[in-house]
């Protein structure tokens, strides 16, 4: 309305000009909220890569909406398109300053493969370390106990916890458990509507923030089913409307938070999970993991014989 018809459009500035100079040549015209936003992008102008709009927002002590409107104003269509342009004016300006900020000050950019490697297994052993000194092994054993008896297990993940959803969700069909995975918010919103006491309903999020994860949960938490939360921050919002959360470990500081350290801790969690499930399913997944191997050992082809070693005389 009228706060966005007193600040700059698009039209206003000429390609060459950085988000800087845009910044600059807004900032009098700019009502107090977006100033607000502008003194922390001036003061620290990696911001935009490293926070969510709203991390940037409650920064600089705003709103969502006012990032929004604080990006149009400087010719961006929105939040992402804003990211893209300070990402890569950082990359431009400084590559040190872009690697740190999108990769991580643990990799350097002329580090040898076995430095990448080795850095990379103590980020990933750290953090299942971590996770498995903060699991509650009590409230595990009540989600597999409540898995091992549902009737229909619902669970949700969006992106890449979406797959570890369908992977979670592959591994307990195949042992006799009626379960579910779903992304898709509208579906898995159909689906949790119809869950009862007789469900299982798990939401996947390491921050415990993704909308369509809450949402999808709670429906299926507000139909009655008892309900578990995999996330990081046991104060987020799936894990405060969740019966049981478990938690993984935080996030690195590197390749955002849905780096595959993340996955790995996630995976973990599951893996246990399931291990348990089946301990308390031990006949019926047993039967039903040889079944499932029978039906597909034909589609898989022998081992292959190695080639004989020719002896010394045949290589006369």
């Amino acid at each position: 309305g009228i706060q966005e018809a007193m600040v700059p459009r698009t039209k206003d500035f000429g390609n060459g000009m950085t988000i800087a100079r845009r910044i600059a040549a807004s900032r009098h015209t700019m009502p107090t909220a977006m100033s607000k936003i502008a003194d922390v992008v001036t003061a620290h102008p990696a911001a935009p890569v490293e926070l969510t709009i709203t991390e940037l927002a409650d920064r600089a002590g705003t709103s969502p909406a006012t990032v929004t409107r604080f990006c149009r104003a400087l010719g961006f269509d929105g939040y992402t398109q804003f990211r893209v342009g300070v990402a890569s004016e950082i990359g431009r300006g400084d590559a040190n300053e872009s690697w740190h900020a999108d990769i991580g000050e643990e990799f350097g950019a002329n580090d040898t493969p076995g430095k990448v490697l080795q850095t990379l297994v103590a980020l990933h052993v750290d953090s299942l370390e971590s996770t498995a000194a903060r699991l509650d092994l009590d409230a595990v054993m009540q989600v597999a106990a409540a898995i091992a008896s549902a009737r229909h297990v619902d669970i949700y993940g969006v992106g890449g916890s979406g797959i570890i959803a369908r992977e979670f969700q592959g591994r307990l069909y195949r042992i006799g458990v009626n379960a579910h995975a779903w992304s898709d918010v509208h579906e898995g919103l159909t689906s949790a509507v119809m869950q009862n006491a007789a469900s299982v309903a798990i939401g996947i999020s390491s921050t415990g923030r993704t909308d369509e994860t809450v949402q999808m949960l709670s429906q299926a938490g507000a139909a009655g089913a008892f309900t578990v939360a995999i996330t990081h921050d046991s104060d987020s919002w799936l894990a405060g409307l969740a019966d049981v959360s478990l938690a993984t470990a935080e996030p690195s500081h590197y390749l955002r938070p849905d780096d595959l350290s993340v996955k790995h801790s996630q995976l973990l969690v599951l893996d246990l999970l399931y291990l348990l499930v089946a301990q308390q399913m031990f006949g019926e997944a047993s039967t039903r993991l040889a079944a499932s191997a029978m039906a597909v050992s034909a589609h898989r082809r022998p081992a292959r014989t190695p080639k004989p070693v020719p002896t010394a005389e045949e290589n006369r």
